[in-house]
């Protein structure tokens, strides 16, 4: 009775390892390989191109329940791969320097699921990189030194210039200042750099690229029931000039957030990007009552999200990821 009784312990001691190493497994994944611009792809250690998929936090001031584990991996078991963590540059529209530990919460959260991260520098209402460079140098500063060599990391510097800031004389200077600071730290990392007119005139960054600096990529958003055939002219001309280009940020209703639906324009859009090989980010995780917004007004779960979850738009977006 004795030896069998041992016997006994012994199977469920071993049951207990499996089941510990089986939970380590899912909290710490393997981080993915850093990735690195090679012509207008991008691509991994191995020199296999990468497209990064996955969505964008709304603004973590307003919607900060979403900037958790259980949320990003719900979303990686639908597909994504990338998560992009938007922090707004602008205190009238939701800078708080506190709200530094929830970018640290996220990066977290997506390097134990062995997903990417981008940090977003969310220029919007301020338009001009330059207005809040200050700030932009402490933030990237800060994080740079922080994760510098973590191969998962990727630094978005101007989520979208706007209004009279052109690509010459605002956001190339200012990106090329933020290149050089974050490299004082983080030698290799991906760094993406927002083009005019809200990250929509990548044609133009491609007439006088940053020179000098390597593994750069370039921003194009668009929503797709504004922003059509005309602004994929614009990623043809660059792509042919040998600009890399990511869409850190879309959608397929119109540019405000809101509105109809645009499907047909959305297909078209993901035929290009799929072509290119180009990844794509999708806006945003949250359930404020709008079009854009991945999950349900009506549901109130922050994390175990699943496809019934999802709001129409949210539906197309992970089914042609």
């Amino acid at each position: 009775m004795m030896k069998k009784t041992a016997i006994l312990f012994m199977l469920l001691a071993i049951m207990a390892a499996v089941c510990i190493i089986g939970a380590d497994r899912e909290c710490m994944a393997a981080k993915p390989s850093a990735l690195h611009v090679k012509g207008t792809k991008i691509v991994n250690a191995s020199g296999k191109t990468v497209v990064l998929k996955g969505a964008s936090t709304h603004g973590i001031a307003w919607f900060p329940q979403y900037v958790n584990k259980q949320c990003f991996q719900s979303l990686k078991k639908m597909g994504a791969n990338t998560v992009r963590l938007a922090f707004y540059s602008d205190s009238g529209a939701g800078y708080d320097k506190s709200l530094y530990t929830k970018i640290d919460e996220g990066v977290k959260a997506a390097t134990e699921l062995g997903m990417y991260v981008i940090i977003d520098w969310h220029i919007l209402s301020d338009g001009n990189p330059k207005t809040n460079e200050g700030k932009a140098k402490e933030f990237f500063t800060y994080f740079a030194k922080k994760y510098a060599g973590q191969s998962n990391v990727l630094y978005e510097i101007c989520n979208e210039p706007n209004g009279d800031a052109t690509w010459q004389r605002d956001i190339r200077p200012y990106a090329q200042r933020m290149i050089r600071l974050i490299r004082k730290y983080d030698k290799k990392a991906l760094i993406i750099v927002g083009t005019p007119t809200w990250s929509q005139d990548v044609d133009t960054a491609s007439d006088a690229p940053i020179k000098n600096e390597s593994n750069i990529a370039y921003a194009l958003h668009f929503y797709a029931a504004t922003h059509k055939e005309w602004i994929r002219e614009k990623l043809k001309t660059a792509h042919k000039k040998g600009l890399p280009v990511i869409v850190s940020e879309y959608s397929i209703c119109d540019a405000s957030g809101n509105g109809g639906i645009d499907t047909k324009e959305g297909k078209a859009w993901m035929k290009l990007l799929k072509k290119y090989r180009i990844g794509h980010i999708a806006w945003s995780i949250c359930n404020k009552n709008e079009t854009a917004s991945l999950i349900k007004a009506s549901c109130q779960k922050t994390g175990k999200i699943t496809k019934n979850d999802l709001s129409r738009t949210g539906k197309w977006i992970v089914k042609n990821w």
